[in-house]
């Protein structure tokens, strides 16, 4: 949760300030991952998800459910000679991925914590950034669609985006290709700090009939917010930082 991909440092420039003033309890949040390097297999396509993660500092007890979203980082990247005629053929493309995009069950956004959709009425606040040749620039944006409940659907919502990509037209000399891996979102994280709760007491009522009536045992840190991290190709991990003390009983 608190290490951003370097990949994604464009977005977060593109985040319109009331969207840092959202709870972070009812926003949607892209699940960045951290330190150590995992890969994960899609058993259907054969791909292989890199995620980094620090498991070091992780809790056991947590929840592990399905993201809501799947997102690819992509950009739309132009180098005609003048800079008039390039952005607008970068923008016509990302009209034309805006309106592909209302028929395809796929949805355009940008940020890199918050997810904040990307719509006919924002997207000319995107900014350029060179595209490391001359007289080249590009934006970056995600695109990002529901994952289902099954691991099916799951495939197919991200087929739905390789397949979005492909489909864009072009315009003039404009190009839109993908701009990292597959990521996760999840909206409002905080809803499931009960269910968390549920299965922290539930280990450690476990733990203390093991360790019989002599001891008990204290959860400390209950009071810290939800966190997250990546835990599969399309799944996410939900834990509240805490750790388990043990004391006599008298």
């Amino acid at each position: 949760m608190k290490f951003v991909k370097r990949g994604l440092l464009p977005l977060l420039m593109l985040v319109p300030t009331q969207a840092w003033a959202q709870d972070i309890n009812e926003g949607e949040i892209v699940v960045t991952g951290t330190r150590a390097q995992q890969s994960y297999i899609d058993p259907r396509t054969n791909r292989v998800i890199e995620v980094e993660e620090d498991a070091s500092g992780l809790p056991a007890i947590g929840l592990r459910r399905r993201a809501d979203s799947a997102l690819i980082p992509v950009i739309i990247a132009g180098d005609s000679r003048d800079q008039t005629q390039r952005r607008e053929e970068i923008f016509t493309m990302v009209r034309s991925a805006l309106e592909l995009a209302r028929r395809s069950n796929v949805e355009l956004a940008i940020g890199d914590f918050f997810v904040v959709p990307l719509t006919p009425d924002n997207y000319r606040t995107l900014a350029f950034f060179g595209d490391g040749r001359p007289d080249s620039e590009r934006v970056a944006f995600f695109i990002k669609t529901r994952l289902g409940a099954s691991a099916d659907e799951a495939n197919q919502a991200i087929t739905r985006l390789e397949q979005f990509i492909r489909s864009v037209p072009s315009a003039g000399r404009a190009e839109i290709r993908a701009n990292g891996p597959l990521t996760l979102s999840i909206v409002a994280p905080d809803q499931y700090r009960s269910q968390i709760l549920d299965l922290i007491a539930a280990d450690a009522r476990s733990i203390a009939e093991r360790f019989g009536p002599d001891q008990r045992v204290e959860a400390q840190g209950l009071d810290r917010p939800v966190e997250w991290r990546r835990a599969g190709a399309t799944e996410v991990f939900l834990y509240i930082p805490h750790r388990m003390i043990f004391r006599p009983a008298s």
